[in-house]
């Protein structure tokens, strides 16, 4: 959303209705790399499903382009209103069956590096998750479990000290 558009409403979205999937029955997710402009830090979520560091990301709906899903998801999770710099491609999800709940199926991330634009101090999840800036070694430590979320992360421009 271009910054100045107006208020967004506070509600997330819930359900997966609108949820696309790939021809494979992969389930399409948008994130975001959340990227000071400086690309000296990374904004990390807090996961709502287990303990630990998340990049925002989540469900690509059929009523939005891809990088919507993306800056909506980034305001959702993480409050924060970004400027979508690149396309970082697609990434399977890698994790073993196990870790991945039986009923879902895996997911087929697409990621986008994007400069945070503004912080805000209410956001529709601010309940249910905290977020923090990282250097590119405290985030790759914090995603360490994550390999489709280092793999977003080594993809982006962060400066990689």
């Amino acid at each position: 959303m271009a910054s100045g558009s107006g208020t967004r409403s506070m509600e997330s979205r819930t359900g997966r209705t609108k949820q696309r999937y790939n021809s494979k029955g992969e389930r399409l997710v948008a994130g975001v790399v959340p990227l000071t402009e400086d690309r000296m830090y990374v904004l990390l979520i807090q996961s709502t499903r287990r303990k630990g560091w998340v990049l925002p990301k989540g469900g690509w709906e059929s009523d939005e382009e891809c990088t919507e899903a993306a800056e909506r998801e980034a305001w959702e999770e993480a409050g924060v209103s970004i400027q979508i710099d690149y396309d970082l491609g697609d990434i399977v999800d890698s994790r073993p069956p196990k870790k991945v709940s039986k009923d879902a199926p895996k997911s087929l991330y697409r990621f986008y590096e994007a400069t945070v634009l503004r912080e805000e101090t209410e956001w529709p999840e601010k309940h249910k998750r905290e977020r923090q800036w990282f250097t590119y070694s405290q985030a790759k430590e914090a995603l360490a479990a994550r390999p489709e979320l280092t793999e977003a992360l080594d993809l982006s421009t962060i400066h990689k000290i």
